[in-house]
């Protein structure tokens, strides 16, 4: 019976990459000298996990290289071999080789990485070498005794699949020639529970199966062999001493193998590799808890609902069906409420999901540049869209990288200012009102004021007249123009890609704010809305055209007299807000509206935050406040300068979602504070 695997792959693709995550993981606080034994074990069933399902998807490539690292640190977990910093290098390179070449996979595209043949004759030598030793020792043993193969024990195993095993994608011959590699097996079919052929199902398990394997592998590693099934079957372990198995196998026509025969026979037996269907989107995981309660919320959903149904059959509605039609109401939008908030909670993963990816590069580019680095994680907790979480790790990855190469001093560096060898960076993560805030601090060398000025000066961004205060000089590194091979080199700060940084942060409707100290450090902290997917937001009116702003960006909304009123260009006009003068962009002008107020005095003034900088927004009237279901307007239609997105109000009419700091780029006001001084 065939089966299609493909439709399973997804779930092995995924399951191997939290697998190599836990490798990375546990690889990155192994000791050397002293490895923990639960972390050696959990390496290895990452390890063994990936390479039976790769196996048993045909995934030789796979397969055929993680048959080596679990090969290798099976023979550290048994203390055959002790664990060395170049085993552990090893490995973590293999974390890297291991996830590319799913990568291709999922993509369906042939991989190609000279590095695979280079690990791949690395293990064999290490393994050789442990091989050599083996058979020095074994060839003492044989000698001075006589026989060979003393310590062979023959387990009898009774296999009995669950009946849904193939349509799980498992098969049970694959488990038996991964059997095979461990020694020598007899398989004897079972099949008295086969029902009359018109019961069948054609895609379910009805055989059982007695193995006999006669093997000097401790039980716990045949175990491993059906890890993968184990909570789909029951399989009962008997041991049988003497038993001769080989003659067995022999009768029953099944050749003897030896180790090294059906490893050849196992890796080279799966069908050419048919790249799996992958759906695109990616999935997720989800607790059953919060499944349950969604499950909860959908049937108060459907009580509701058949309450309301039964007052629409009446013919006529008195007062009592009035009532009880109101109070259906009201409970329909209080599910509702729960609901999304239900639905919400499905997409929300810990940040550790993307903290988790920072050890590995603090330490592999702590090495690269000499210096000593501590990484200091907290809030791992706190929860974060998904889809947020995916598009704010790269931001993240830029900005401590800088931190480890410009940020950082060498440790001689350091203990010259008086400081510890060890630097720091911290990653820190927690929920501020609807938003999360993430922190990335170090303790380097700040940055340099003076040299950042006078490059922004020699490149033109700001004149030697403009008086700029420290943070102001600070927020000209997410100029474009430091984005030059020229800056990093002159700078030696942190120019490098940092406009493009702030980009993919504005992009998610989030801001970045940046405080620095000389020779104390600095913090990053980004502030992100929760989700992409709803926004809580501020209606408002521009002529005869709705507008949505994000309420987490508005901090005042205020009527302006005319004496606080600066004209200082044609289209630039600047009101003074206590002792700050914020330049005003007039809506209706940058969209083309007729509004019904034109002049500042005669409209509104929405003071709101647009790159960390104050900006008023000239409407014609506030509406309500409501949460709008952002819909993408480069998905259905393309990009509109100076809108985000849309959303459709309960009217069923729809409403743009302003993009503030597209709105002050299209309105041409290149630098605010430059023009409020």
């Amino acid at each position: 019976m065939e089966i299609d695997l493909s439709q399973f792959s997804q779930v092995f693709f995924e399951e191997s990459l939290e697998g190599l995550a836990s490798m990375e993981s546990e690889l990155l606080k192994l000791e050397v000298n002293e490895p923990d034994d639960e972390s050696i074990n959990t390496i290895f069933r990452a390890a063994h996990s990936i390479k039976g399902g790769s196996a048993t998807f045909g995934f030789t490539q796979v397969a055929d290289y993680t048959h080596l690292l679990e090969t290798l640190l099976d023979e550290i977990r048994d203390g055959r071999r002790q664990m060395t910093t170049d085993h552990q290098d090893m490995l973590l390179l293999s974390v890297d080789l291991l996830r590319n070449m799913i990568d291709a996979l999922m993509r369906k595209v042939d991989f190609a990485d000279p590095l695979l043949a280079q690990l791949e004759t690395r293990f064999t030598a290490a393994l050789a070498q442990n091989s050599s030793e083996s058979e020095e020792e074994q060839s003492v043993t044989e000698s001075s005794s006589g026989e060979s193969s003393p310590q062979n024990t023959t387990w009898i195993i009774d296999f009995q699949p669950g009946i849904d095993i193939l349509r799980c994608g498992n098969d049970p011959s694959l488990m038996f020639n991964e059997l095979r590699l461990l020694g020598e097996l007899e398989v004897t079919l079972v099949d008295s529970t086969l029902p009359d052929f018109s019961d069948m199902d054609p895609e379910a398990c009805y055989l059982n199966w007695q193995l006999a394997l006669v093997t000097d592998k401790p039980l716990e590693q045949i175990k491993e062999v059906f890890e993968w099934v184990e909570d789909e079957c029951t399989i009962n372990y008997h041991q049988e001493t003497d038993a001769p198995v080989k003659e067995q196998a022999e009768e029953a026509g099944t050749p003897a193998n030896t180790e090294a025969s059906p490893s050849t026979e196992v890796i080279a037996k799966p069908k050419a590799v048919t790249p799996a269907k992958t759906p695109e989107g990616g999935s997720i995981r989800v607790s059953i808890e919060k499944i349950d309660l969604l499950i909860n919320m959908v049937g108060e959903l459907v009580i509701t609902q058949a309450m309301l149904g039964q007052i629409g059959q009446q013919d006529t509605i008195d007062e009592e069906s009035l009532l009880s039609m109101k109070q259906g109401l009201e409970q329909l939008a209080s599910h509702t409420r729960d609901l999304q908030e239900s639905v919400m909670q499905i997409r929300m993963l810990p940040i550790s999901f993307a903290f988790n990816r920072f050890p590995r590069l603090v330490r592999d580019i702590g090495q690269q540049l000499g210096k000593q680095v501590e990484l200091i994680l907290k809030g791992e907790d706190t929860e974060l869209d998904k889809t947020v979480m995916e598009k704010i790790v790269d931001p993240m990855v830029h900005l401590v990288r800088n931190s480890l190469d410009h940020g950082l001093e060498t440790p001689e560096v350091r203990v010259s200012k008086g400081k510890p060898e060890q630097g720091s960076i911290t990653l820190n993560a927690f929920h501020q009102g609807g938003n999360i805030i993430i922190e990335i601090i170090d303790d380097g060398a700040g940055l340099d004021t003076q040299l950042i000025h006078k490059k922004a000066i020699d490149k033109g961004l700001v004149t030697e007249d403009e008086e700029l205060s420290e943070d102001a000089i600070h927020q000209l590194i997410f100029k474009a123009g430091f984005s030059t091979a020229e800056a990093v080199s002159d700078l030696s700060g942190r120019g490098v890609g940092m406009d493009v940084v702030r980009r993919n942060i504005h992009e998610l409707n989030g801001t970045i704010e940046l405080k620095s100290t000389k020779d104390k450090g600095s913090r990053f902290t980004i502030r992100l809305p929760l989700t992409l997917a709803i926004l809580d937001g501020q209606l408002v009116r521009v002529g005869q055209h709705t507008y949505v702003v994000p309420l987490v960006s508005i901090h005042e909304s205020l009527q302006v007299e005319e004496q606080r009123i600066n004209r200082i260009s044609e289209n630039h006009e600047l009101v003074r807000l206590r002792e700050e003068y914020l330049p005003v962009v007039k809506v209706f002008q940058e969209f083309g509206h007729d509004a019904d107020f034109q002049e500042i005095r005669d409209g509104l003034v929405m003071v709101v935050d647009s790159n960390n900088e104050k900006i008023g927004l000239l409407v014609d009237e506030l509406l309500s406040q409501q949460q709008v279901v952002i819909k993408s307007l480069e998905d259905n239609y393309s990009k509109v300068p100076g809108v985000s997105g849309a959303t459709i109000l309960g009217d069923g009419t729809v409403a743009l979602i302003i993009d503030i700091s597209g709105l002050v780029t299209l309105a041409g006001i290149a630098n605010m504070k430059e023009h409020a001084a």
